[in-house]
């Protein structure tokens, strides 16, 4: 389900408890925010799907009966790069590590404070700041490409267009900062975190042409991914180009 609430920021939360997802809800509402909830992840990814991406998810790391907490963040990550924080009983000291070194921007202990929740939510989400663009369920670059980032799907000229795991999440890493220059670095820090940059700088040229044959009218000629020479790239849409 989602509540309305502020505008600025939708959080995602995922627990398989009926107490804590509320609990957790009423926090989030009461601090200004937009909440998603869902009781699994098989459940969060239709929620998203359905819905639109969140800003940032809250996660619970055990849930019987179907995918766990690092193996619903596995999925969302194949083709987004939303950040999590980890909301959860579990206090086992590998686990936390684990959390935190391979999925999570921080790991939070139940129970938790409505204060101590707040606060740790506003800061993950100011370090990596609000996503550029209204996040529905196909996000909307212009009249011309929308993008539903769990489908792998977009609408280019009205024609639906299949992406494969990595040019969505490449696609949704540059949507988010849009009119923002990212670095080559940065792009393949996201996209192949376990491996050197400078071992995948091909890899990632061969992605945004891919990218370009699919979106853009003229490849050759991109209107949307835009290559600053030595530096990285810059996704445009009309907006940016006035601001």
């Amino acid at each position: 389900m989602i509540n309305p609430a502020s505008p600025v920021f939708r959080i995602l939360v995922v627990d398989d408890s009926d107490t804590s997802l509320y609990t957790a809800e009423r926090y989030l509402l009461d601090a200004g925010f937009q909440v998603m909830t869902a009781k699994s992840g098989e459940e969060a990814l239709v929620v998203m799907e359905e819905m639109g991406l969140p800003h940032l998810a809250l996660v619970d790391i055990n849930m019987p009966g179907g995918m766990d907490g690092f193996e619903f963040c596995d999925k969302m990550h194949q083709f987004c790069d939303v950040p999590v924080i980890m909301l959860t009983a579990v206090d086992d000291e590998d686990v936390i590590i684990h959390a935190i070194e391979d999925y999570a921007e921080d790991y939070i202990k139940k129970p938790v404070s409505p204060g101590e929740l707040a606060a740790r939510v506003r800061r993950v989400l100011h370090r990596l700041g609000e996503f550029a663009l209204p996040l529905e369920s196909y996000t909307r670059a212009d009249a011309d490409l929308a993008v539903n980032f769990v489908r792998g799907e977009a609408v280019v000229r009205q024609e639906k267009v299949m992406l494969t795991p990595t040019e969505t999440k490449l696609l949704y890493l540059l949507m988010r900062s849009a009119g923002r220059l990212l670095t080559t670095n940065y792009l393949i820090r996201r996209l192949w975190p376990d491996d050197a940059p400078r071992s995948h700088e091909d890899r990632l040229r061969v992605y945004i042409h891919r990218l370009r044959n699919k979106i853009e009218l003229s490849p050759t000629e991109p209107h949307y991914i835009i290559s600053r020479r030595n530096k990285g790239y810059i996704f445009t849409y009309e907006a940016s180009k006035h601001e």
